[in-house]
């Protein structure tokens, strides 16, 4: 008898730590596990002219939370091999779809947003853990309709769907809403926003806007822009 290869799983849950599983909704499991996948990581700087020359100058900001997309295909003509072994070949394409879109994409009704996830079976190694759950949110879901009967039926269809890291993102809005003076902070600037008041809010000491204004390259700290970002740096390193 032929080996059932491993499937990736992906099961969604109804708290803020992913641990309660979501009862209302039975997990999804890919038919046929994409020939590939892949992580994206992005770091983000802010880049400005540099003065008095014509080359640019870069600041570190942060290491955004990992990305993982996912491709494959749901198959309604059971011609796939793998696919015996899936409950989903029991199901139109439609219904197939509609299922992964009840775990990925509805919205819960507990939760009044879209479920939280584990990934598992993505074969994804790390010393010492074996293989690795990714723990995310759906950012966004693509379904190409390939393959159609003479009835206009969907036969086949590409899913391409991409989901963000959670407890890192969630870890960083923590972090965020500490305001703990040892990281780095952005802040948009809104109507009548004036930086005193700004670096009073992040620092509670409205003393530090001069070296603020110095970090983000104000001449003039008066004039600020509604919607402009500005950095508050670690407040360690600013000098009083």
């Amino acid at each position: 008898m032929a080996e059932i290869p491993t499937k990736i799983r992906i099961i969604p849950y109804t708290d803020k730590e992913v641990k309660k599983k979501d009862k209302e909704v039975k997990e999804y499991i890919v038919p046929v596990n994409p020939e590939h996948y892949s992580l994206r990581y992005k770091v983000k700087y802010d880049i400005k002219p540099a003065q008095g020359s014509h080359g640019v100058k870069e600041r570190f900001i942060s290491s955004m939370p990992e990305e993982l997309k996912l491709d494959f295909i749901v198959d309604g003509t059971n011609t796939i091999y793998g696919y015996k072994y899936s409950d989903e070949s029991k199901k139109t394409v439609p219904e197939q779809i509609q299922h992964f879109k009840s775990v990925v994409y509805d919205m819960s009704g507990k939760m009044h947003q879209p479920r939280l996830l584990k990934i598992m079976g993505l074969g994804i190694q790390q010393k010492g853990k074996g293989d690795v759950t990714y723990d995310g949110i759906l950012t966004d879901l693509q379904i190409t309709y390939t393959l159609f009967n003479p009835n206009g039926e969907p036969l086949r269809a590409k899913i391409s769907a991409t989901f963000l890291d959670y407890l890192e993102t969630r870890r960083r809005v923590l972090e965020e809403n500490k305001k703990s003076p040892d990281l780095t902070h952005l802040s948009k600037v809104v109507d009548s926003d004036k930086l005193p008041l700004m670096s009073h809010t992040m620092y509670d000491d409205p003393s530090y806007y001069l070296e603020v204004a110095k970090v983000n390259d104000l001449t003039n700290f008066r004039e600020l822009t509604v919607g402009q970002e500005l950095i508050f740096p670690p407040i360690q390193k600013s000098a009083k």
